[in-house]
Formats: C-alpha cells, sequence, structure tokens
C-alpha cells in the first residue's frame, strides 16, 4: 500500500473510524522558488542579521563597498565569520567584484570559471 510507504508500517494497524495525528509543522509548503536576498554590510554587528538570512535558506548577495571603504580590517573579520558559518553550513562564499560577496546556503553552491 502507497500509504504505508509513506507514514511507515503502522499506519495499516488503524481501521476505519480511527485516526492518526500527524506533524506537519516541519513541513512547509514549497512554491518552488529559491529565496535571492540582497543585503550590505555596513558594520561589524550586521554579520548577525546575514547569518540568520543565510540560515534561514536564501541565497544572499551582500554589497561590502561602505565597510570596505571605512574598515577594512573589520570588513576582512566580518567576511571570515560569513565564509565559517557557509562552511558549517556546506554552503559557498565567493567575491563578485570587488563591492559584493555571493554566499549559498547547501542546496547551492558557485560554478567559478
Amino acid at each position: 500500500m502507497v500509504l504505508e510507504k509513506i507514514f511507515g508500517s503502522s499506519f495499516g494497524d488503524i481501521s476505519d473510524g480511527d485516526f492518526i495525528e500527524l506533524d506537519t509543522s516541519s513541513l512547509e509548503a514549497s512554491s518552488g522558488k529559491i529565496p535571492v536576498r540582497v543585503d550590505r554590510i555596513e558594520d561589524f554587528a550586521d554579520t548577525e542579521r546575514i547569518q540568520k538570512t543565510l540560515r534561514d535558506g536564501s541565497i544572499v548577495f551582500v554589497k561590502i563597498k561602505s565597510l570596505k571603504d571605512k574598515d577594512l580590517s573589520e570588513l576582512k573579520r566580518a567576511i571570515d565569520k560569513l565564509r565559517k558559518t557557509c562552511i558549517a553550513l556546506n554552503g559557498d562564499i565567493a567575491g563578485i567584484d570587488e563591492d559584493w560577496v555571493l554566499m549559498c546556503p547547501s542546496f547551492a553552491h558557485v560554478s567559478r570559471a
């Protein structure tokens, strides 16, 4: 029976009139679209917001120009923190031009030419 394959072998033990409660909190209605966010980093504190966006499953384009112009050492610290997050999530990170960084979660990767 197909339903036994989906819900497990105990599904066949349910008779008419019985009911089974399914946990649907972990299921999301997928629209088939992948969220892509554009963000900017102006301070090291912005890394928390960007990390959360990445953990939520979005591909993130981050504009780094303002922090690069303000404090290069703080930018390096922020990029290192974001890079470690990408590694922990089995994601990918790549520099795009001089002013942008692209970060992907585990289901995507950057194809480098």
